[in-house]
């Protein structure tokens, strides 16, 4: 089996980071594994296993023919199969196959408005999905919206996966009080509600002042972060709530923190709690997406409806006074994801797929 990932970036995201996720863990499975990206480069090419073909195809504008021919070219060379495309880079896949019709292109979905599917854009989806030959949706809601819209009906839910970081240098150095920090793992972006977070802060501030919160995640510089920023200032929350932009080494950033959280609108299947729960977190978060296939509420995490401050902000403090509780809460949810969201598990349900539905290897 000879398959590459597509992907528009390396920049740290979600979907860039599966991307280089199902590259590593196929390079150990398959004859052939490569990872192709196709306007920009970022810091996940430092993330590739030595075993991963890499190419970086220089793509400039939306219809590029330098670079659809340089992939068919690529392609044809490596004798490649199969096209795995990840979100938006299913547009390029669909060219390469109009002058390459042999090659079997697999669109996974990592639509993270999952709570908002019936606004989603589909009809240039619509379209391509006649390309496709396979989808991979990362949630049941993608799935079953993938099954209802579109024209490809090979369809399969896969859950994201993490694997145990390679250690780096230790780089990025946390503020605040040690044995007292809350860590967000999540892009600056409108979905992910941090303003959720400076509420919960706003109250944590006055009860619990030796606590701090620590926002990890992609700084765009645009409108809402700004907004975000100017907000920390105006509540008072400098000493509270510090922002750190991307970090590579996000081990030594959960080695630091002792909880872990997510304030989201909507998700998908969020990496960062199985980040969390890969280095033994306890875990809050809004009970959104697919989340609750992860975290079950009491059992092994907590989780609240999106956009309750207080009712957080009160599971928040049950966490923080009861150290036992997070410790339990951790141990459970580590076992689970070590048992359903591991990467020789979910790899195992791709390639069997991937044999009895398109290639019958």
């Amino acid at each position: 089996m000879r398959v590459v990932q597509l992907i528009d970036s390396l920049e740290i995201g979600g979907a860039e980071r599966m991307a280089v996720n199902y590259a590593n863990a196929l390079a150990n499975e398959i004859e052939f594994s490569a990872l192709v990206t196709t306007r920009k480069e970022g810091d996940l090419k430092g993330e590739l296993a030595d075993k991963v073909n890499y190419f970086f195809l220089k793509k400039r504008n939306t219809i590029d023919i330098g670079a659809v021919l340089r992939l068919r070219k690529y392609i044809v060379k490596h004798k490649v199969r199969i096209i795995q495309a990840h979100s938006s880079s299913f547009f390029l896949a669909v060219l390469l196959k109009l002058c390459y019709p042999g090659i079997k292109i697999i669109w996974h979905d990592h639509y993270g408005n999952s709570e908002f599917l019936a606004k989603r854009p589909k009809y240039a989806l619509q379209l391509a999905s006649f390309f496709f030959n396979g989808i991979v949706a990362v949630n049941e809601k993608l799935k079953d919206w993938a099954c209802g819209q579109l024209y490809c009906k090979n369809v399969i839910y896969l859950p994201n996966f993490v694997t145990v970081e390679v250690s780096k240098v230790a780089r990025t150095v946390l503020q605040g009080e040690e044995g007292k920090r809350i860590l967000c793992l999540a892009n600056l972006r409108q979905q992910k509600n941090h303003f959720l977070l400076l509420g919960v802060a706003s109250q944590l501030k006055e009860s619990h002042p030796d606590w701090s919160f620590h926002l990890v995640g992609k700084d765009f510089n645009d409108h809402y972060a700004h907004e975000l920023k100017a907000a920390i200032k105006e509540r008072g929350l400098e000493q509270y709530v510090y922002c750190y932009d991307s970090c590579l080494d996000v081990a030594n950033v959960l080695g630091e923190v002792q909880i872990g959280i997510l304030t989201s609108n909507s998700e998908g299947l969020p990496l960062a709690v199985l980040e969390y729960a890969l280095y033994k977190k306890a875990v809050l978060a809004t009970d959104v997406g697919q989340l609750s296939a992860i975290v079950e509420n009491n059992k092994n995490g907590f989780l609240v409806p999106s956009k309750n401050v207080d009712l957080f902000y009160d599971r928040l403090v049950e966490l923080i006074e009861d150290e036992s509780l997070r410790n339990y809460f951790a141990e459970e949810l580590h076992q689970k994801v070590k048992l359903h969201f591991s990467a020789p598990s979910i790899i195992k349900k791709y390639i069997y797929w991937i044999q009895t539905t398109l290639v019958h290897e």
